[in-house]
């Protein structure tokens, strides 16, 4: 009896972000995480773990320290951050993908009747679609809320030799104010997306499958797949 081989057919990959991209989503996930674990216990001083957590001068310090450790951290990383999307800007290479437009409203109205049953269509998107694009503004501004104000609050006596002392308790409850809501948007909004609607790993491995993006990313498939046919993995980053 002869046996037919069978035929596999590989699966294809699609480059969705670069080393670099990975390495700054990384890095905010650490700092984020340390600076809520550190941030809440000062927040909360009555709460009783917060009390035990502080119970004394040392353990106070400590976690001034760690929380000021991430801080930097996480300022270096924005520094870097802006300053590539500053030098791509000069070049002419800055990618306009993140951007907003139009087309994510219509996307948006058109999901939401497509969720109420209303419409048989479901929008076909890009590489990013707008629920991403909101993840990504919401998390830049709130960032830049935590570090600007995050500083006035670590050196308040340079602060007040420019400005007006109220700037003070302002800073005070926009940076806490801030740390909740951006806390419970990433828990919220931001997980749900990628981790519980379907496991998404593609920012951690910098690359989407071939199904992943017929489904989620279609108008990018097309458009990856009908200029570069042979090599779908080329399909460039960000």
């Amino acid at each position: 009896m002869s046996l037919t081989p069978e035929i596999v057919k590989p699966e294809l990959h699609f480059k969705r972000f670069s080393k670099s991209q990975r390495w700054e989503h990384t890095l905010l996930l650490f700092c984020v995480l340390v600076l809520l674990l550190t941030g809440l216990p000062q927040k909360y001083r009555t709460a009783g773990w917060s009390q035990y957590l502080l119970s004394t001068p040392e353990r106070v310090q400590m976690i001034q320290q760690i929380h000021h450790a991430a801080a930097l951290l996480l300022t270096a990383g924005a520094i870097y951050h802006l300053g590539k999307g500053i030098l791509q800007l000069a070049r002419r290479q800055l990618p306009a993908d993140i951007f907003p437009v139009w087309q994510d409203f219509k996307d948006a109205w058109q999901m939401i009747l497509f969720l109420l049953f209303l419409s048989k269509d479901k929008p076909k998107f890009r590489k990013y679609n707008f629920e991403q694009k909101v993840t990504y503004w919401f998390i830049f501004f709130g960032v830049g809320i935590l570090i600007v104000t995050g500083y006035i609050l670590w050196f308040p006596e340079v602060v007040t030799r420019l400005l007006p002392g109220g700037v003070i308790p302002a800073a005070k409850l926009a940076h806490s104010s801030e740390a909740i809501v951006l806390a419970v948007f990433i828990v919220v909004w931001h997980f749900y997306h990628v981790h519980l609607e379907r496991l998404n790993l593609s920012i951690f491995t910098g690359k989407l499958n071939e199904e992943d993006m017929q489904t989620y990313h279609a108008l990018e498939y097309q458009r990856l797949t009908a200029s570069q046919p042979e090599s779908p993995e080329s399909g460039g980053e960000g």
